[in-house]
């Protein structure tokens, strides 16, 4: 494997390879090779007509969203240019992939400390039957949790069970381990009962996204194999988030996706449900105006608040990223301010590093605004609250039973910072290696 040294010096060769390849076709050309930036540009402002209009605007900006990318495609291969800017583009993107690389290979992350713990004696699971399409059902998980010694409750959705009640109750029945084979709204809920009382919370991966499983590392394929953690478990000590004195294991959500998640629509039509509202919502219309304040900073009228138990590795306000812990103490905070067809193309540039996007790492954040109540979706489920809205974070308050074999959380590249990069390649230091990503404490601990 390479050195993250000998990586960063190869991606900025390959920089110079994009940049040759530029020079070489003469200034002539330069205008027709820049057409490509324009065209990207020109594809995130029709984005941005095509969600915040309707009607003929709205197909206008769907069209130019396409066809800006697609003309300069044509425009490169009538021009004879597409061998030079595909070699640019395969040069920038090996040097970009080297760089993440080396920056990988140069962080020194300290991983979640596990203990070994004995296995539960009265271990409670509460079952959604529903959840992600049925997967209690189809592995079987209430007869192989049973097998296992666990008392399984199995959610009656028709009657709007309540979970944080019948964790309780489970609790008041002696249970010395609660955990959830559900959504992550429902697991927050019964993790907060769980810290309540210093109870170990497990997850079982039957949820449709399983993000919080996911972070844990977690097998989100087979559900089953979550259960190992009843007897081969350790024990992860993470934070839980807080918002208005709820317990949340994700993400709280402020602005246009909190106000589009209160539709009833919304679950069986999302796609319909969100275009229908955006145009109101990103023009600010039918939004509320909220401001975000840390405290030393803030935001004001942002469209979007996304708030996170830990940081999220990169800025992703479409919630695909990960978090690479889950007890550094902190939340992580990610607002966004699309005002207009410029900021959207200045978004389609340059994605996350983007004036439109603004990331922190605090320890609390208040949403205030002037209405009466404020939508917020917390964990997925659609709530409203009286601003303020004050978030934190209860610092490793979490005890999380996980099987000591499992997967991993996947990997997601660092953003590229070009001048670590550049000093990283002629920097002649020794660089220390990277620790284990989890260090385990073999000594046993009660349940």
């Amino acid at each position: 494997m390479r050195s993250p040294r000998a990586l960063a010096r190869l991606a900025l060769l390959c920089v110079a390879a994009a940049v040759t390849a530029v020079v070489a076709v003469g200034v002539a050309h330069w205008l027709i090779l820049l057409l490509g930036l324009v065209g990207l540009a020109l594809a995130g402002a029709g984005l941005w007509w095509a969600l915040a209009h309707r009607g003929f605007a709205r197909l206008c900006g769907a069209l130019l969203a396409i066809a800006a990318p697609v003309g300069v495609i044509v425009l490169y291969a009538v021009s004879g240019l597409w061998i030079v800017a595909a070699a640019a583009v395969a040069a920038w993107t090996v040097a970009v992939g080297c760089a993440r690389s080396a920056l990988r290979g140069l962080r020194t992350p300290h991983g979640m400390r596990s203990r070994s713990v004995r296995p539960p004696r009265r271990a409670v699971l509460i079952m959604n039957p529903r959840s992600g399409g049925g997967k209690v059902g189809r592995f079987g998980l209430v007869e192989k949790a049973e097998a296992l010694g666990a008392r399984v409750i199995l959610l009656d959705l028709d009657t709007r069970p309540d979970p944080v009640a019948l964790a309780r109750r489970a609790v008041a029945d002696g249970a010395d381990l609660l955990g959830v084979a559900g959504g992550d709204g429902t697991q927050a809920l019964v993790a907060g009962v769980a810290a309540e009382h210093g109870l170990p919370f497990m997850v079982v991966t039957a949820g449709t996204r399983n993000h919080f499983a996911m972070d844990l590392g977690l097998d989100r394929d087979d559900p089953a194999r979550s259960l190992d953690a009843l007897t081969d478990g350790v024990e992860l000590r993470v934070d839980l988030g807080d918002v208005a004195g709820r317990p949340f294991v994700n993400t709280a959500s402020f602005g246009a996706y909190a106000q589009i998640v209160q539709n009833p629509d919304y679950r069986d039509a999302k796609t319909t449900t969100a275009l229908d509202q955006l145009p109101d919502l990103l023009t600010g219309d039918a939004a509320a105006a909220l401001t975000a304040r840390t405290d030393d900073q803030r935001l004001d009228t942002p469209q979007a608040v996304l708030v996170s138990n830990n940081p999220y590795a990169r800025a992703d306000p479409v919630g695909g990223g990960r978090r690479p812990r889950l007890d550094t103490g902190t939340l992580g905070v990610i607002a966004v301010r699309v005002e207009g067809a410029v900021r959207a193309a200045e978004l389609a540039l340059f994605g996350e590093r983007a004036s439109s996007i603004t990331t922190l790492t605090t320890h609390q954040l208040v949403i205030e605004s002037d209405e009466e109540l404020i939508p917020v979706a917390v964990d997925g489920e659609a709530l409203t609250l009286p601003p303020p809205v004050v978030c934190t974070t209860r610092p490793g308050a979490l005890r999380v039973r996980v099987p000591r074999h499992r997967p991993g959380a996947p990997y997601i590249a660092p953003s590229v910072d070009w001048r670590r990069v550049v000093r990283l390649a002629f920097d002649r230091t020794p660089h220390p290696r990277k620790h284990n990503q989890e260090h385990t404490d073999d000594r046993p601990t009660a349940a």
